[in-house]
């Protein structure tokens, strides 16, 4: 059975589960006003090797928002966008010149609601090995891969909070080498891991 195969049966499958995942903070965020939050999706681009990968960007040190962390490529849905899957390979196309006529996508998973105010929409795509990935230099530092299986690991599961502007906040955290998966991100992971855990 191919990747993609792979994936799209463990995705049905795990959307017939009744687990729920996490939303921002890791609490309930289901009473905010839906017309507050804004829709972004973001793209979870998947190697296609013996043992899978997944590409993450570094963010630069100059953004705005979420300046130097570990992300999926991704942002808002534009207008102009036919909904998260064409939003989310518009992005990694912009973000890392990831062309989206190389993108098998195979659906969509759980709305990911952060605190901040957005509703985002994680695509899962398989993509060929090895592609040569050039970063925007405008918002990514570095694009890099990390093992689908170390990532599902729940031992790299770190649950972690901190107290911030007041209030405590609560998230997940994964070191891989260097890199600090978290928040919003290491959270997305935790919650396909949960989906896609009939995926062998």
């Amino acid at each position: 059975m191919t990747l993609a195969n792979r994936l799209r049966t463990a995705l049905e499958d795990g959307a017939r589960d009744a687990v729920p995942v996490l939303a921002g903070d890791h609490v309930d965020l289901s009473t905010l006003p839906i017309d507050d939050m804004k829709p972004a999706a973001v793209l979870v681009p998947v190697t296609d090797r013996a043992d899978p990968g997944v590409i993450l960007t570094q963010r630069t040190d100059t953004m705005r928002r979420h300046a130097g962390q570990v992300a999926f490529p991704g942002g808002r849905i534009d207008p102009d966008d036919d909904g998260p899957i064409a939003a989310a390979l518009r992005e990694a196309e912009e973000e890392i010149d990831l062309p989206r006529g190389r993108v098998h996508v195979i659906g969509t998973t759980d709305v990911y609601r952060t605190v901040t105010g957005f509703d985002v929409t994680p695509v899962i795509g398989v993509v060929p090995p090895d592609l040569v990935l050039t970063p925007s230099a405008a918002e990514v530092a570095d694009v890099f891969e990390v093992p689908l299986a170390w990532l599902f690991d729940v031992a790299n599961h770190k649950r972690v909070s901190r107290m911030w502007e007041g209030r405590e906040r609560h998230y997940y955290e994964m070191m891989w080498q260097e890199r600090r998966i978290w928040g919003a991100t290491a959270a997305m992971i935790v919650n396909l891991s949960v989906r896609l855990r009939g995926f062998a």
